[in-house]
């Protein structure tokens, strides 16, 4: 047993020689990163002023969330007597987070792009007030979004269920709230906020783009809309579609940045999965309908249905 001792002893002493040789060669390793975090060509943010947080920003949606759909998404208990305390803790506490987060985005500008000093805590505070007060109407605009989603499918047993497990409002939810910072020009906030949700759906929307009320992600997996593009009301939109720009030649990007790329959809349309509809001009007209795995990229005039050609199957 002493030889086996032994035997296992000395085997751990090489073992700890053999990783203390390996750690060692950490200084050299690091020394050589750092070196290389002033490459230019490298993308770093290494100042004394705070980037937005990627954490901070799920905390923002998960605070949203509770504000827009009271009772659903709390800690704990919510109630009619303690509703008033509850909500007026964490509309104080979201204005702090969302306010801070707003100025984080607007000073990283002002450093990165050398814009013109534009007091970042006073606007962050402002915009973030400003946002607050229109949750009562985003809000109300969800709740339509919700009762079009049950309406349209039998599937669903509840109001209940579709708030809390449908990743189409979860995406919307987030997309709503987004755009609002976006149409008060906040950078970079809007677009970390919507990429989380794409991360947990697989829904992408843009912040930028404009969606009418009683809106349906129905599945959702796949989706992409992009920044310009213009939804009208009670549209309702299936797995794999695609309301995008169509391509762009190389370097083009910043003639067309801010300009209308992608498609406009009009009230009461209905989009079947795999759909792909692209470019500025194209209008998608009132009532209509778009079969799957369609590729459109003309106007669509109102009350038109697009088809794929009956397939011809083979049975072998």
């Amino acid at each position: 047993m002493r030889h086996h001792d032994k035997m296992n002893e000395q085997l751990c002493r090489t073992e700890a020689d053999a990783f203390s040789s390996y750690r060692k060669r950490l200084p050299e390793i690091a020394e050589k990163i750092i070196a290389n975090c002033s490459d230019k060509e490298c993308y770093t943010h290494i100042d004394y002023d705070p980037i937005p947080s990627n954490q901070s920003v799920v905390d923002i949606i998960d605070k949203f969330k509770q504000i827009l759909f009271p009772g659903y998404f709390s800690a704990g208990k919510v109630d009619p007597v303690n509703l008033k305390y509850n909500m007026g803790q964490t509309v104080s506490l979201l204005f702090d987070m969302l306010s801070e987060q707003i100025a984080n985005s607007i000073r990283h500008d002002c450093f990165r792009y050398d814009s013109e000093c534009s007091e970042c805590s006073e606007k962050g505070q402002e915009i973030a007030l400003a946002v607050l007060d229109s949750i009562p109407e985003i809000r109300r605009v969800l709740a339509s979004d919700v009762k079009a989603t049950f309406d349209g499918d039998p599937a669903a047993l509840s109001h209940d269920e579709i708030i809390f497990s449908y990743p189409g409002i979860f995406a919307t939810t987030v997309q709503r709230v987004a755009h609002k910072l976006f149409e008060h020009k906040v950078p970079l906030l809007p677009r970390v906020m919507t990429e989380h949700a794409h991360s947990v759906t697989g829904i992408d929307i843009h912040p930028g783009a404009s969606i009418g009320e009683g809106f349906v992600i129905d599945h959702g997996t796949g989706v992409v809309i992009g920044e310009t593009a213009e939804i009208g009301k009670n549209v309702r939109i299936y797995q794999g579609v695609t309301v995008g720009a169509l391509s762009l030649p190389q370097q083009a990007g910043e003639r067309f940045r801010g300009k209308k790329r992608h498609p406009t959809i009009e009230d009461d349309v209905i989009i079947y999965s795999g759909a792909t509809i692209l470019g500025g001009d194209t209008i998608i007209g009132t009532r209509s309908v778009i079969g799957g795995n369609v590729w459109i990229t003309k106007s669509i005039p109102p009350d038109t249905k697009v088809l794929m050609e009956e397939p011809k199957l083979i049975y072998k």
